[in-house]
């Protein structure tokens, strides 16, 4: 076991924390952070704005503006989205699979945190890379359906299927919605089997947690 995680490499404020919990990791966060039910959709909620003890709300993403507070995602080849204010104050967590990203997710956070997106920080956490993720021609074709340019993050393999790249579909998107300082990337779930988890290497398997918390 060890107590080892991975750092957020970005130029966040130092009173925030953040980054991913790998597998083996003993690792614990001073509280529970306010889980989501994740549905690979695009909605996000606001960190204390609903009765959270019903359970975890149906959301793929949470911001938060509050000391203390904690926003984290769960992931196993999808791509964790951890989002920060220049100068600390709000804070988001985004759960990026290609369903999500696709429906909007990334946009509909943007729009509900209160900070300009100039003045937000982004980092993108490990998920699975394009040479290990073969997608059919109905993922591609919903990424261009709102956005042509997205046909860059997907190469023809030789099986007639894309292999897609979500660091890229999800930097192009943060980039669209005016997120200039995006960081992380190049850590991928599949190929890592010593620290990550993975649902399309190992099908039943567990999942990383990505948090992000300001601190009191």
């Amino acid at each position: 076991m060890t107590t080892d995680w991975i750092r957020a490499d970005w130029p966040a404020p130092s009173r925030v924390v953040a980054g991913t919990i790998p597998r083996d990791s003993t690792y614990a966060l001073p509280a529970q952070p306010q889980w989501l039910k994740q549905v690979h959709g695009a909605r996000v909620v606001r960190y204390g704005s609903e009765d959270f003890s019903a359970g975890p709300p149906e959301a793929d993403a949470i911001t938060a503006d509050c000391a203390g507070a904690i926003c984290a995602v769960r992931t196993a080849d999808c791509l964790p989205i951890l989002l920060c204010s220049t100068d600390g104050t709000e804070i988001a967590a985004v759960h990026g699979g290609w369903r999500g990203l696709a429906a909007g997710v990334i946009e509909q956070t943007l729009a509900a945190m209160a900070t300009r997106p100039e003045d937000i920080l982004a980092w993108l956490g490990p998920a699975i890379s394009q040479p290990a993720f073969e997608v059919g021609g109905e993922v591609r074709a919903a990424f261009l359906a709102s956005s042509p340019d997205s046909a860059a993050a997907f190469v023809a393999n030789e099986r007639g299927r894309w292999q897609a790249d979500l660091y890229l579909l999800a930097t192009q998107r943060l980039a669209g919605g005016g997120v200039a300082s995006i960081f992380g990337g190049g850590l991928c779930t599949f190929t890592d089997a010593k620290r990550f988890y993975s649902y399309r290497r190992d099908r039943e398997t567990g999942r990383l947690y990505s948090f992000i918390f300001r601190r009191s």
